[in-house]
């Protein structure tokens, strides 16, 4: 029997307001458990259009939706679509695959790339996708052996050896991985059981001009016009197992895939999303929020700005350099206007004030019996404490982030600091593999580098991080290495690549030839990193006992908040597990006079249309089937539809996730949110937050008439038309 804990009391409040008060909440908001819809919202979901039971939604032991629902590569989602294995997801989600495979010769991100059979397929390196096939409950397991007299750090200490002992056993004597992740802030745990394939192969996406439509003026942006999709394909060996790659592996055959319904969509109509949303903080209190309006968010977004300058400037000049540097551009550009959208929004919305109100609220409620006081009295006051010293730090700790390692080499040169180690130790038997492991490594970072852009990149980020960040969290070999240059960090850039083997290829491969530790630790780069990671762990030493402080209040927060709102259903901030968002399609009115239909036409794309902007150039075959209207069955009333809003609830991780009608067809991608609600990763804004996703039937349209794929589109189950 484990002793009752007091975290165990706040589980036991979890459950209790999810079973015992099953009071209707706005359907639309909310990242919900999919094993848990079935007590929490299958009632509400078949009011508003579900056709579905809760076991053909989501079941550990027969197919079911969540089959055909995947993790794909690091963050992004992918639904199966044929009984081949075949894998859609967004364009942008597949964007660092296809630029992995292009060159100047074959630019498969200008140009686009459709397998006309499964031997063109292009096998992708690295790439994997993961299929959920068990979920457990684990907070019995990871809380044995704690007390509440313990702090945060020597729980973190028993929850990560239990973490390790639930994963073993979950994966033993089997080929699965799996992870334990917590929830509600620490006070529930799952473990999720996956199947990772990594023979994924490449087979089509139309060319940028289609798939990135509109670029950064149009990101997070309505009205869109992006056809935001890219199709890969998942290889199995001749038992259906995973594989590595190998020319004999054949196309996987699926629990299941999702049918395609072409009918089209109106407004009010039910659906559903289902994927892997990343993160989000609904629970920060007020003093994050203000954290980030005041320091954090300027700082990424100023510093991100002048990453896409340099970057951009370099890319406009050579093919080459474009071809290399897209998928950097693209990831850095993404949060970059992210973060200019999320600061505007929490300040038009006033999050941060009703935050405050909700605080006072929730003071109100602990200092109304002894229970309470108990419990909670402490929590705002250790938020206060915690952030008071972290709000501190946060402006230093934004800039080794995004500055200090702004420029690739000096995140490459940190990577060798385990190299150094061992060819310092004579008795390290090892040196072969691990230099053999380094010159993959190398090979993989300098197919994608050019040494004068990073140049310049240095140049900037240094001196961004010394003139912005105050001289007493300065490293010493940063303070020297200006000095030495009266404080031109042209020069000191120059200097660094000129002296550094991480500089180029040539240079890290004659090194390789010959490698010592004295050479590495000789290193300015080597050394830059250095100082920088050993200002990074300063700071967190001096913010230890503040997080300490902070994980406790972020825990206890969310469990009081819980037991004084016994009425009111409580789901999970997100954290890339598998949940399921429900709602409709809707328009809204995104300001005083603004409003948005609930989708866009091919003529918007030919309204935006501008051949000098390589943003907005429309494809010449494109437009010839716009102005002939050549659709196919694809179109509504003569007028071929490209996006769609929704009323979900998503974030980053969702890209690329199924929009599922009621009847569980495929009826679109879900790709973006909308510039209104870019606050929505904290606060929930029903009236304004909106999913951008790409009709179904646009995807079907490129697919067959413009890219003339028919081999692909005999693979699908189209329903509607």
């Amino acid at each position: 029997m484990i002793k009752k804990t007091i975290l165990q009391f706040f589980i036991s409040l979890i459950f209790i307001s999810l079973i015992a008060f099953p009071v209707r909440v706005k359907a639309d908001e909310g990242m919900w458990l999919p094993f848990l819809v079935e007590r929490l919202n299958h009632t509400d979901m078949q009011k508003m259009g579900l056709k579905l039971t809760p076991e053909e939604l989501f079941s550990l032991n027969n197919s079911s939706l969540k089959d055909a629902i995947v993790l794909f590569g690091r963050g992004c989602t992918g639904e199966v679509i044929s009984p081949e294995g075949l894998i859609l997801t967004n364009h942008h989600c597949g964007y660092g695959s296809i630029q992995s495979v292009s060159t100047v010769e074959h630019d498969y991100l200008f140009d686009g790339f459709w397998a006309s059979s499964y031997a063109e397929e292009i096998p992708i390196k690295g790439l994997s996708v993961q299929f959920l096939i068990g979920v457990e409950a684990s907070t019995a397991a990871m809380l044995e052996g704690i007390s509440p007299e313990m702090t945060e750090t020597q729980m973190d200490e028993i929850l990560d050896i239990n973490r390790k002992k639930i994963i073993a056993a979950a994966t033993e004597g089997n080929l699965y991985n799996a992870v334990v992740k917590d929830f509600f802030n620490g006070n529930e745990y799952y473990t999720f059981i996956y199947q990772t394939y990594t023979d994924i192969r490449f087979v089509g996406a139309p060319p940028s001009s289609i798939g990135k439509f509109g670029a950064d003026t149009d990101n997070w942006m309505w009205p869109r016009h992006t056809g935001d999709f890219s199709i890969f394909r998942v290889y199995a060996d001749a038992e259906n197992q995973p594989a590595t790659y190998n020319k004999a592996n054949v196309p996987l055959k699926p629990k299941h895939y999702l049918p395609i319904n072409a009918g089209g969509v109106e407004k009010g109509d039910f659906a559903m999303i289902m994927g892997f949303p990343g993160r989000t903080d609904r629970y920060l209190t007020s003093h994050g929020v203000q954290l980030g309006i005041d320091k954090v968010n300027p700082a990424i977004v100023d510093i991100r700005r002048k990453k896409l300058d340099i970057m951009g400037e370099d890319m406009a000049s050579s093919k080459e350099i474009r071809i290399k540097y897209s998928s950097k551009y693209a990831g850095i550009a993404n949060y970059w206007k992210y973060y200019i959208g999320q600061t505007k929004g929490l300040k038009r919305l006033k999050v941060a004030d009703k935050k405050r109100a909700q605080e006072a609220a929730f003071e109100a409620w602990v200092a109304s019996t002894p229970e309470t006081k108990t419990l909670y009295g402490n929590v705002m006051s250790d938020f206060d404490a915690a952030y008071k010293l972290t709000g501190e730090n946060a402006l230093t700790q934004t800039y080794l982030r995004e500055a200090a390692f702004g420029a690739e080499i000096i995140g490459f040169a940190a990577r060798a600091e385990d190299l150094k180690n061992k060819l310092s130790d004579k008795e390290s038997k090892d040196i072969a593999v691990l230099l053999a492991k380094t010159k993959a490594m190398s090979d993989d970072f300098y197919k994608n580098y050019n040494p004068a852009t990073d140049q310049k990149m240095l140049a900037a980020m240094l001196m961004k991080y010394y003139n912005d960040v105050p001289v007493s969290l300065h490293p010493a070999v940063l303070v020297k290495m200006a000095k030495s240059e009266n404080e031109d960090f042209n020069e000191v850039a120059e200097e660094v690549f000129e002296s550094s083997i991480f500089a180029s290829r040539e240079a890290f491969n004659k090194f390789l030839e010959n490698p010592k530790a004295s050479k590495i630790e000789k290193d300015p780069a080597f050394k830059l990193s250095q100082g920088f990671r050993a200002m990074m762990k300063q700071l967190s030493k001096e913010n230890d006992a503040a997080n300490d402080n902070l994980q406790r209040a972020k825990r206890l927060y969310l469990a009081g908040l819980m037991q004084m709102q016994p009425n009111h259903k409580f789901y999970p901030d997100a954290n890339q597990s598998m949940r399921l968002t429900y709602g409709s399609v809707q328009d809204y009115q995104g300001a005083d006079a603004v409003y948005y239909n609930h989708f866009t036409t091919y003529k918007g794309i030919l309204e935006k249309e501008d051949p000098s902007n390589w943003e907005f150039v429309v494809p010449a075959k494109l437009k010839e089937l716009f102005l002939k209207k050549d659709f196919g069955p694809y179109a509504k009333d003569g007028n071929l539809r490209v996006c769609f809003l929704t009323t979900h609830d998503i974030t980053g991780g969702n890209s690329g996730s199924p929009v599922i009608n009621g009847k569980g067809e495929l009826i679109g991608l879900a790709f973006d949110g909308n510039w209104e609600a870019m606050s929505g990763d904290i606060a929930y804004e029903p009236a304004l937050q909106r999913t951008i996703n790409v009709d179904i039937r646009y995807v079907l349209f490129i697919i067959d008439k413009f890219a003339g794929c028919t081999h692909i589109m005999k693979e699908l189950q189209i329903n509607g038309l």
